[in-house]
């Protein structure tokens, strides 16, 4: 068996081992791709560069998770309607313009059905739930009030997650569950959502009928996470009292889902990795730790669009940096 380790521009090394690994295949050259008959992997750095000289020590198993499938989406939400609490609904009825402040993901609800006839997939159905702030102008020459009101979106993706019939039990210590075991889990995958910030596009004054009812003519409670949001002022019956205007927003958002599952994994170890870093107490004098700081140049002299482009900065174009 050979070890043969790689880099972007370097030259190929072999190493001779003795270590015999199973197949394992990986998309990505920051991880390693053992294949039979030897060991494909990428430079690493490690803080104990000292102690590893290019060996590997051991193959070793390790619990992770294991993604099988991901999709990444980039979504724009039109026309979503915006709930208010009474007091802020008044606000609203009396407006004659809004504008968006922002907006932030206040919880996300995801749920793991597996597809019928259709062996190792399954259906991940999300609901976003949205805080909206908005700039409610109802006078001439006054200025706004801000409201605040929640809005929602549910969408739905088909991933590959495999199958497993095993379910998983835990002794791990929980304190609100009296020192029990954990409730095993069921077969289905695990589904994980990464969203970055929301960007509120647009907002306008619409009549009820005009925009998108997110919550359906079904009276559906509003979850614990939004009543905390807004310090449980929505009414059970908010969604059906009559109003005379309503909000809708456009927001868009970037988001991945993943489906994994616990596996257990046959990697190559060098070694534990001890920091060799010591923990820093600095109590020095305050004006010795601010000297050590750099002239925020950029602050004084906002780079241009190529410029952040390119990440070059504006220090070397004012003389600030003098070569001694």
């Amino acid at each position: 068996m050979l070890l043969k380790l790689w880099s972007a521009g370097t030259e190929h090394r072999f190493f001779p081992s003795a270590v015999k690994i199973g197949d394992l295949k990986a998309k990505s050259h920051s991880v390693a791709e053992i294949i039979t008959g030897g060991i494909f992997m990428a430079e690493t750095k490690s803080c104990c560069n000292d102690k590893v000289s290019g060996k590997i020590r051991e193959a070793v198993c390790i619990d992770t998770n294991r993604v099988y499938d991901s999709c990444a989406d980039k979504d724009c939400l039109a026309d979503l309607r915006v709930y208010f609490p009474p007091q802020y609904q008044q606000t609203i009825d009396r407006a004659t313009n809004v504008r968006c402040r922002g907006c932030e993901i206040l919880n996300v609800f995801i749920d793991v059905e597996r597809v019928p006839f259709n062996r190792g997939f399954y259906s991940v159905d999300i609901t976003f739930f949205f805080k909206v702030t908005l700039d409610a102008y109802s006078v001439a020459a006054a200025p706004p009030e801000t409201v605040c009101g929640f809005t929602t979106f549910s969408k739905k993706c088909i991933l590959y997650g495999s199958e497993g019939k095993v379910r998983v039990y835990s002794s791990e210590f929980r304190a609100d569950s009296g020192d029990r075991q954990i409730i095993p889990q069921n077969t289905n995958p695990r589904a994980k959502i990464q969203v970055a910030d929301p960007i509120c596009l647009e907002a306008r004054l619409c009549r009820p009928c005009d925009c998108c009812d997110c919550l359906g003519d079904s009276c559906i409670p509003v979850p614990s996470c939004v009543k905390c949001a807004f310090g449980d002022e929505f009414p059970d019956d908010f969604g059906h009292r009559p109003v005379e205007k309503a909000v809708a927003v456009t927001i868009g958002i970037f988001t991945i889902v993943q489906l994994e599952r616990d596996v257990q994994m046959l990697i190559p170890a060098y070694d534990f990795c001890i920091p060799d870093k010591e923990c820093s107490c600095d109590t020095d004098d305050p004006c010795e730790a601010f000297r050590k700081i750099q002239f925020p140049v950029d602050e004084f002299f906002p780079p241009n669009e190529t410029k952040l482009q390119t990440g070059v900065s504006t220090a070397t174009c004012c003389g600030c940096e003098r070569s001694e």
